[in-house]
């Protein structure tokens, strides 16, 4: 069966970088495109980053320049580099795989087919 199984949390000082892996088995990897959310104690889950299946990437206005979205077909992972943390990024961050047409909103939770168990990410100040 699918799973996703993301990877690479922990505790790191403000302005400090962590990079978060995405394992993906069970489901033809490049026929998906894969995401990033977050979701901060209290708070809605929030998309952070997405790359289509052709490697094309947006991201959220509060990572832009800051966060970096890769993936490998070959190996079916999916990478986030995160640099110059703050510690309004504490969050639970998940991966998650979309397998619909690139319409609507994509950076919508809904759309998204299967999801990580997520992984925690603490930035002290």
């Amino acid at each position: 069966q699918v799973q996703l199984v993301d990877s690479g949390g922990g505790l790191v000082q403000a302005g400090g970088s962590l990079r978060l892996s995405c394992a993906a088995s069970g489901l033809t990897f490049s026929n998906y495109a894969m995401g990033w959310f977050r979701q901060a104690p209290g708070k809605e889950r929030e998309f952070v980053a997405r790359i289509g299946r052709s490697g094309g990437s947006t991201y959220a206005d509060s990572v832009k320049g800051r966060f970096t979205i890769s993936r490998d077909n070959a190996n079916n992972m999916m990478y986030l580099q995160m640099s110059s943390l703050k510690p309004e990024d504490t969050a639970v961050y998940y991966c998650a795989a979309d397998r619909n047409i690139p319409s609507g909103i994509l950076t919508a939770v809904g759309r998204y087919d299967y999801w990580g168990q997520g992984t925690q990410v603490t930035v002290s100040s």
